[in-house]
């Protein structure tokens, strides 16, 4: 028995060993395995995580985008529930392989568990009372807020994927072709751009702090003072009732509809009267675009689809 617990112990402590040395600076012995690991500090605390992650399972849409854009498919991945799917702009292709693990408020634990996850991608605003147990099924991360911290979301989920160079390099990419974008427009600040989205039972008009309005907000592209959102403390977005869709003006209006009920929702209100009155729509400038590139992807990859978007409506 006493041979029994210094061999269990001497196990232990190498097992320790070998989990606080690869997170330093260096060990040729921890450097050469494939058992090294990364501290990652994130909305829950100080997480070890693989250095390179081999089956990752994501429990919101702008961890599928960023793990598709650095190359990495997920073996699980949670749905956003009206929209019932994935980000389809990837292409179907990229979406091969991957496990549907329940919908982003309510994660299917027990199929997480059956796909073994060497990292699990979640957000605290979503997610933060199964963290203990999505902890206990694999190192998990977990991004604080959606939407107005999209980037840092980016570059966090980045690093947790071992691609943190990789991230940073993207987002530079981005970034640029975003503010070259409005240079060359030349009067950017004085076109009004206005964001509507028809979920089901509402109309939203989007604000400077969601993720579509950053992007329109990183070319330069204004807005209409009704969605500046000034003196409120949420500038993500604002609600618009059908009596008083007159509110949703701008020179250019960019609509998305939240699933099925929503799209039908939509249908009606934009071929009533006030909805044809509104400047834009007159003047052949009222433009339906994907929600799940405008409003559920909410990162790197959506971002530029957005501006694929600006590009193709404002050249003229």
């Amino acid at each position: 028995m006493r041979r029994l617990a210094a061999v269990l112990t001497t196990a232990l402590a190498l097992a320790l060993g070998v989990g606080l040395t690869a997170c330093g600076e260096s060990d040729p012995v921890a450097d050469a395995g494939a058992g090294d690991t990364r501290e990652i500090t994130h909305a829950m605390g100080a997480t070890k995580v693989p250095a390179e992650p081999k089956r990752v399972v994501v429990l919101d849409t702008d961890k599928i985008d960023t793990a598709l854009s650095l190359g990495v498919t997920p073996v699980g991945a949670a749905t956003a529930g009206e929209a019932k799917s994935w980000p389809t702009y990837f292409g179907a292709d990229k979406l091969t392989g991957i496990t549907e693990v329940g919908v982003l408020t309510e994660p299917d634990l027990e199929a997480i568990n059956a796909l073994k996850p060497d990292l699990i991608l979640g957000s605290k605003f979503r997610q933060e009372k199964f963290y203990d147990e999505l902890s206990a099924i694999a190192p998990t991360v977990f991004t604080e807020k959606v939407g107005v911290t999209w980037k840092e979301n980016f570059l966090l989920d980045g690093a947790a994927l071992g691609k943190e160079q990789q991230a940073k390099d993207l987002l530079a990419a981005y970034e640029k072709r975003a503010k070259d974008f409005g240079a060359k427009l030349g009067d950017a600040d004085a076109r009004k751009i206005s964001i509507v989205r028809f979920i089901p039972g509402n109309i939203r008009v989007y604000g400077p702090d969601s993720f579509s309005g950053i992007v329109v907000g990183d070319t330069g592209l204004g807005r209409p003072e009704r969605q500046r959102l000034e003196g409120k403390e949420d500038k993500r977005f604002d609600l618009v009732s059908a009596e008083r869709v007159n509110e949703v003006d701008g020179d250019v209006v960019f609509v998305t509809a939240y699933g099925e009920k929503a799209a039908a929702e939509q249908a009606k209100v934009t071929t009533g009267s006030l909805w044809k009155g509104l400047s834009a729509v007159k003047a052949g400038k009222a433009h339906v675009v994907s929600d799940e590139v405008w409003m559920t992807g909410i990162g790197v990859g959506a971002a530029n689809k957005i501006l694929d978007d600006l590009a193709t409506y404002l050249a003229a």
